[in-house]
C-alpha cells in the first residue's frame, strides 16, 4: 500500500497567513518583524490554552493541529479578536491582519509533522477567508454548528488546487446576533407551484448556459490576471526571464511529490547554463508550493516576464506531464501541451519541455548546450530520480539531511557508475560532513569529498556542481585565489545559477576585492530573490563595509537581521551592525548590537573571530577587530 509505514489520523488542522506582509516589510521591516513577532506569540499562547501545538511557523504562516475542532475554532476567534484589538492601536497602514483556515481531515502523521489532503485543504480555505476571518470546511462545520454561539455563512463549494473533490466552504461569524444562524445554504422545503418550479428551471438553464459559454470564452482566451510591470519588486531584465513553478503530484500517493519538485528542478538547472535566459532559481520557487497563488503574484514578486507550472501523473510504466507557459504580462497562455509516454522515455520528455521553453523564449542554443541537463551522462531514469532527489536534501545542510543525500546518492552511483551528476552530489555531502562536523572524521571527509568531485568531473568536466565544490574545498583550506578560479569555472558552465555566484562573493570578499565581490552578491539575490539563506543580505553588506560605504552597509546587514530573526535569530547580523556603528561613532547602537551578539553566544570574542576571518590583507581583519573592540566585545573566551 502507498502508506504503508505511515501513521495516520483524523485532526483539526488551522492554517494561518499573514495579509500583505511584503508590502508591511518593503515599507517598514523592522517594525513588521516587531508586529509578526508579538502576533506570533499571541498566536501560541491561544494555541497552548486550547490543547492545541504549533507544527510549523516559516516566516508568516503558521500551522497548528488541535485533537478538537471546538478547540481549534474557540482559539481562531479569540485570536482575531486579539489581533484586531492589538491593531486599533497602530496606524492604519501599518496593521497586520491574518486569514485563517480549519480542516478536520485524515493526515499522515511522521516526524512531528503532518502531510496529506487535511492539511491542503487547511491552507486553500485559509486563502479564501477574508482579511480578519475564519473560514472552516464542511466537516469542521458539521461538528460545531450546535455547540458554539455563532454564525456561519456558506459561501458555497470551492475546487481547490491539488484537491480532487469540491470543498464546501464556511466563514465563522462571531457577531452576537448571528449566533445560531447559517446565512446562504438553501434549503428547499414543503410544496412549491409550478410556476415557481418552471421559473426556476429556466433560470436554471440561463444560469448553466451562461457558464457553459464564459467556460467556453475562458477555453478560448486561455488568460489569466496580467502582472504589472510597476508592480514589480525586482526591474526585468534586458532578457527573456522565467520562474518554473514547482509541478503538482496529481497521482494519489504522496511518495511521489518529490517527482513534481524534481521536474521543475531538472528543467530550471537546465536552463541556468544559458548566459542569454534569466531563470529564478528552485529554493525561491518551492515557497510557492502547494498554495493557491496567482501567475501576476509570481511575476511581481519575482520580476519575471513568463511563467511556466505544471503537473505530473507516474503510474506503473507510463508518465503524463501537463505543461502550460504563460506570458505574465499579458495574462495570456502562449503555450500548452500534454506529455504522455512510456517511463523509458521520461529522460527525453524533460529535453522536450526544456527545449520548447528555449524555443517560445527565442533564446538560441549553441552546438553543445542542447545536451548539457542535469540528466547528462545517465538514461536510467532511477538512477535520476535518486540523484535528484539527493541534490534536494542538501538544500539544508543538517546532519540527517546529508546522511539521506549520500545514501540517495550511493544508490545512483550503483545504477550508474558513469553518472557524473551523481558523483558531484556525493561530493558536495562529503565537504558538508567535513564542513560542519557531521562524520567521525573531518580529514576522512575531505578525502573523499576530493575523490568524488575528481571523478565527477573525470566523467564530464563540464559540470559546474563540480567546480563549485572544489571552490568550496579551497575555501576552506584558505586557498583563495585557487577557490576564485574553480568558481569562476563553475559560473562559466551555469551563468544562472545563484550557488557559485555567491560563493564567489566570499571568495572576493576575503581575497580583498570588494568591489568585485558586490555583482556577484547582487547576481545571486536577483536570481533567487527568496532564497532561504539569510547570509546573501550579509555578502551585499560585507563589501559595502569594506568600501566604507556605511549607509548602503547598514541596510544590507539590517535586511540580514530580519531575516535572520524570521529563522529563529542569529548573533551573526548584530555583530555585523556593531562594526558598522562602532566605526561610524555611534557607540549607542555599536554596544547595543554587541550586548545582543553576547546575548546569543556568551562565549563570543576577538580571539577566536580573528581566527575564523582570512582575509588576505591581514589589515581588513585588524579593522574589523578594532571596531568590535570599541563596541565592547569580549577579548578571550570565558574562563571554564
Amino acid at each position: 500500500m502507498a502508506d504503508e509505514g505511515f501513521k495516520r489520523k483524523l485532526t483539526a488542522i488551522l492554517n494561518a497567513d499573514a495579509v500583505e506582509y511584503s508590502r508591511l516589510m518593503g515599507e517598514d521591516e523592522e517594525a513588521t518583524v516587531s508586529t509578526l513577532t508579538a502576533y506570533r506569540e499571541v498566536f501560541y499562547t491561544l494555541i497552548q490554552q486550547h490543547n492545541g501545538q504549533v507544527l510549523d511557523s516559516p516566516g508568516d504562516n503558521l500551522l497548528a493541529e488541535f485533537a478538537s475542532v471546538v478547540d481549534a475554532v474557540q482559539c481562531a476567534v479569540l485570536v482575531q479578536k486579539e489581533i484586531k484589538a492589538r491593531n486599533n492601536e497602530l496606524p492604519e497602514n501599518r496593521r497586520m491582519q491574518f486569514r485563517i483556515g480549519i480542516n478536520l481531515g485524515d493526515v499522515i502523521q511522521e516526524k512531528g509533522q503532518i502531510y496529506g489532503d487535511g492539511v491542503n485543504i487547511a491552507a486553500r480555505l485559509e486563502g479564501l477567508s477574508e482579511p480578519g476571518g475564519i473560514c472552516v470546511s464542511r466537516t469542521t462545520y458539521d461538528q460545531i454548528k450546535n455547540k458554539l454561539a455563532m454564525g456561519y455563512e456558506y459561501l458555497g463549494e470551492h475546487r481547490v488546487k491539488n484537491i480532487h473533490e469540491p470543498v464546501r466552504v464556511y466563514r465563522v461569524l462571531t457577531e452576537p446576533e448571528a449566533a445560531g444562524k447559517l446565512i446562504g445554504e438553501k434549503r428547499f422545503l414543503g410544496r412549491f407551484s409550478r410556476r415557481t418550479a418552471l421559473a426556476a428551471i429556466i433560470a436554471l438553464v440561463i444560469v448553466a448556459g451562461g457558464l457553459i459559454g464564459w467556460n467556453i470564452y475562458l477555453q478560448g482566451s486561455k488568460r489569466v490576471e496580467a502582472a504589472s510591470i510597476e508592480n514589480m519588486a525586482y526591474s526585468l531584465p534586458d532578457k527573456p526571464s522565467i520562474a518554473v513553478l514547482p509541478f503538482t503530484n496529481m497521482s494519489s500517493d504522496p511518495e511521489q511529490d518529490y517527482l513534481g519538485d524534481a521536474i521543475s528542478e531538472n528543467i530550471i538547472s537546465s536552463l541556468a547554463i544559458l548566459p542569454d535566459l534569466l531563470v529564478i532559481s528552485s529554493d525561491s520557487m518551492f515557497i510557492y508550493k502547494d498554495k493557491p497563488i496567482k501567475i501576476k503574484q509570481v511575476s511581481e514578486e519575482l520580476g519575471v516576464q513568463y511563467v511556466l507550472k505544471g503537473s505530473v501523473v507516474k503510474s506503473e510504466n507510463n508518465a503524463r506531464i501537463t505543461v502550460h507557459f504563460i506570458d505574465a504580462l499579458t495574462g495570456r497562455y502562449k503555450w500548452s501541451q500534454k506529455y504522455n509516454r512510456k517511463l523509458h522515455d521520461f529522460l527525453q520528455m524533460l529535453d522536450e519541455i526544456t527545449m520548447k521553453v528555449c524555443t517560445e523564449l527565442n533564446v538560441q542554443l549553441g552546438a553543445d548546450e542542447g545536451l548539457r541537463f542535469w540528466h547528462k551522462g545517465t538514461d536510467n531514469l532511477e538512477a535520476w530520480e535518486f540523484a535528484i532527489r539527493a541534490y534536494m536534501y542538501l538544500y539544508r545542510p543538517t546532519r540527517e539531511d546529508t546522511k539521506m543525500a549520500k545514501d540517495l546518492a550511493e544508490r545512483a552511483i550503483s545504477i550508474d557508475p558513469e553518472y557524473s551528476y551523481a558523483w558531484a552530489v556525493m561530493g558536495r555531502a562529503h565537504l558538508y560532513d567535513a564542513r560542519y562536523g557531521f562524520s567521525e572524521s573531518r580529514t576522512e571527509s575531505k578525502k573523499k569529498s576530493v575523490e568524488c568531485i575528481n571523478k565527477a568531473l573525470s566523467l564530464d568536466e563540464s559540470n559546474y556542481y563540480a567546480y563549485m565544490t572544489k571552490g568550496n574545498h579551497y575555501m576552506q583550506q584558505k586557498k583563495i585565489d585557487m577557490a576564485i578560479a574553480e568558481l569562476e569555472k563553475a559560473i562559466t558552465f551555469a551563468p544562472g545559477d545563484p550557488l557559485p555566484h555567491r560563493a564567489l562573493s566570499s571568495a572576493m570578499r576575503y581575497a580583498c576585492r570588494p568591489e568585485d565581490a558586490i555583482p556577484h552578491a547582487k547576481m545571486a539575490l536577483r536570481l533567487s530573490p527568496n532564497a532561504p539563506w539569510w547570509g546573501i543580505y550579509s555578502a551585499i553588506g560585507w563589501p559595502y563595509y569594506w568600501l566604507r560605504q556605511y549607509e548602503e552597509a547598514i541596510y544590507w546587514f539590517n535586511k540580514t537581521l530580519v531575516e535572520c530573526q524570521n529563522s529563529g535569530g542569529h548573533w551573526a547580523p548584530h555583530t555585523y551592525l556593531s562594526m558598522v556603528y562602532s566605526e561610524i561613532g555611534q557607540m549607542d547602537k555599536a554596544r547595543f548590537h554587541m550586548q545582543k551578539v553576547l546575548e546569543y553566544d556568551p562565549k563570543f570574542n576577538l580571539e577566536s573571530r580573528r581566527k575564523s576571518w582570512f582575509y588576505k590583507d591581514p589589515a581588513y581583519t585588524d579593522r574589523a577587530i578594532m571596531a568590535l573592540r570599541k563596541a565592547g566585545a569580549p577579548e578571550h573566551p570565558p574562563s571554564q
